[in-house]
């Protein structure tokens, strides 16, 4: 483990952190089922705590039309240098399913995503400037169904990102060189559930 790591505790009052040491997960069982927990911000779709399997999740909801992106902020959030992680579950959707991880975010149009896309079968890697996307890197991914973990790593431009704790992606940008928020995303009719997000600012 790094060195000089500290550890962002993300909505404290209404996640249940699992875990000790070095390593932090928050979970949403705490939240209020069919509400936006507190502390997270709604830019596009819709987001709400549903309750599955016996157990609360975050869930992305909005059945939107093609090219629009759906995306929940942590405005308290201000990283630049991250290791962060989430579990993915895709539900449904025609034009899109899946979803990812966004970091260094200014807004809801200037971000980094990494996201996973079972109905094309392929893990990528992104940037959206401006409200306009730029792939930087494609992986072929085969589906299966249930739970993944997706993961990103970034130090200063350096980028690599993870799916079940496997290396896919790996690429250099220098676009969002400050910190920013961290968030989720999903694109069009992408109905998705996630859970226990992790945060590692590193110093």
């Amino acid at each position: 483990m790094i060195s000089g790591t500290r550890f962002i505790s993300l909505f404290a009052s209404l996640l249940v952190a699992a875990g000790s040491g070095h390593s932090h997960h928050w979970t949403f069982e705490r939240a209020t089922v069919g509400k936006l927990p507190q502390r997270l911000q709604q830019e596009v779709g819709k987001w709400a705590v549903i309750e599955s399997e016996g157990n609360h999740f975050l869930a992305q909801l909005a059945a939107n039309p093609d090219k629009v992106f759906n995306l929940v902020l942590v405005p308290e959030t201000h990283v630049r240098n991250v290791d962060l992680s989430v579990r993915l579950k895709a539900i449904a959707g025609r034009f899109d399913q899946g979803g990812g991880l966004i970091w260094r975010a200014k807004d809801k149009d200037n971000y980094y995503v990494a996201r996973y896309n079972p109905l094309e079968d392929n893990f990528r890697v992104y940037k959206v400037e401006g409200g306009k996307r730029t792939m930087f890197k494609n992986a072929d991914v085969p589906h299966s169904p249930g739970w993944h973990t997706l993961r990103v790593t970034m130090t200063e431009k350096h980028i690599e990102c993870f799916y079940d704790g496997k290396k896919y992606l790996e690429c250099d940008d220098a676009t969002f060189k400050h910190a920013g928020m961290i968030g989720l995303w999903s694109k069009a009719d992408a109905q998705s559930y996630f859970d226990n997000l992790q945060l590692e600012a590193v110093e």
